[in-house]
């Protein structure tokens, strides 16, 4: 383009000669020599205008020229604050969140199987990455060195003691109570359970074999004995003032005040968490769980049929499907976003704007100027062309005038 531009400069030159040449023979010839003239005139005019955005013309430090690379790191600023005032401004980037519809379009991309596959492949080869680390000598060294020291330091019994208190406030132990009454109910009205325990009485009262009352005495005891305890059972869950049921809650109360405050609980706790930790079985017991473990998961995470990433699949795509079926989980995202969204962009879009500053001020002036001039001077350079033909019209125009005006 640059030698199209100057061909067309060359040729202005070589008609303006002839046209001085042959104007004594004709008077057209004024009209072209004016043409070519101004033609020279608009080329040279914005060859360096052109020029002078990215250099000094000819190398001459003519005042104004060389403009980008002198005022780089004002362009860089003047840039940023563009960007953040026209694309990063508050109420236009709710406005593109609130279009955004964030709560639909996340339950429907999980909902997609193929996108479901996709999280979970992703997050299995996050956990596989994470379980090599963790396998590693150095990160097993660190935790024995660091963790576990921390834990010797963490006073068990008076946090085991906090937490049952947060676990019994309000009653919340009571429903857990009620389930575990009514899975132990179950189990003993169990027929299978109960003929074991026939058998086990029978075995005891042997007198009764001579007479061959023991299996029936054996299974009489079983049946009044489960009877009552299936009642007790059901009493203590119907009402919730059963003396059981109080005794429990006194016992609890007891148990935790002594966890936080009694000394000599305190004590015993600390004994056991140091004989805990200082057992070389556990130690050992542990360490083979925890290998076997990562052993296990790296080794499913490696096959094609992954049980680990499946499931996180699944639960993937349920969590997708469950968002679907939930129009207002989903309104709840849309509004959480909108509510969170103001202070992060207050708060990021200044470091964005300083960012582009400083990205731009690190850029050098000459590569800067360089892949500038590589990726608009195509175009610039039909100024330059432009500016030829519009120059020698132009000139035609002015010569066309001034001959009228002679007449």
């Amino acid at each position: 383009m640059k030698w199209i531009a100057l061909a067309l400069l060359a040729g202005a030159a070589v008609v303006y000669a002839l046209a001085s040449v042959m104007q004594a023979r004709h008077p057209a010839w004024g009209y072209v020599a004016a043409f070519s003239e101004a033609a020279m005139v608009g080329a040279l005019a914005d060859w360096f205008a052109v020029v002078a955005l990215f250099r000094h013309p000819l190398g001459l430090p003519i005042p104004h020229t060389a403009i980008i690379p002198s005022n780089k790191d004002r362009i860089g600023e003047n840039l940023a604050t563009f960007i953040c005032a026209n694309f990063l401004g508050t109420e236009q980037v709710l406005q593109k969140l609130k279009a955004f519809k964030a709560g639909d379009r996340l339950a429907a991309w999980l909902a997609d199987p193929a996108h479901a596959a996709q999280v979970a492949s992703h997050l299995g080869a996050v956990l596989a990455h994470a379980l090599r680390a963790l396998d590693d000598e150095p990160v097993r060294h660190f935790f024995r060195s660091t963790v576990l020291a921390r834990l010797d330091r963490v006073d068990s019994t008076r946090l085991v003691g906090e937490l049952l208190d947060v676990l019994t406030a309000d009653g919340r132990h009571q429903r857990v109570l009620d389930a575990s009454l009514r899975q132990l109910g179950d189990i003993l009205n169990d027929d299978t359970l109960k003929a074991e325990v026939a058998e086990v009485v029978a075995a005891e009262v042997k007198y009764l074999r001579f007479v061959g009352l023991d299996n029936a005495a054996g299974r009489y005891a079983t049946e009044k004995m489960v009877a009552g305890v299936v009642r007790l059972i059901g009493e203590m869950g119907e009402d919730p003032q059963h003396p059981l049921r109080q005794r429990f809650d006194a016992f609890m109360a007891t148990f935790i005040a002594d966890l936080k405050h009694d000394p000599a609980m305190q004590a015993r706790g600390e004994r056991l968490k140091q004989e805990l930790l200082g057992h070389p079985q556990l130690a050992e017991y542990l360490h083979g769980l925890w290998s076997q473990v990562i052993a296990w998961t790296r080794d499913d995470l490696a096959r094609e049929d992954s049980t680990v990433r499946g499931r996180m699949a699944e639960a993937a795509r349920g969590l997708g499907d469950q968002l679907l079926r939930d129009a207002g989980m989903r309104e709840w995202i849309d509004a959480r976003l909108l509510a969170t969204a103001p202070r992060w962009i207050e708060r990021y879009r200044e470091d964005i704007r300083r960012y582009i500053v400083a990205r731009v001020a690190d850029w050098n002036a000459d590569e800067m100027t360089g892949e500038l001039e590589r990726n608009i001077g195509r175009d610039l350079q039909f100024i330059r062309i432009n500016g030829t033909l519009v120059g020698g019209l132009a000139g035609l125009l002015i010569h066309t005038l001034t001959e009228l005006a002679r007449a």
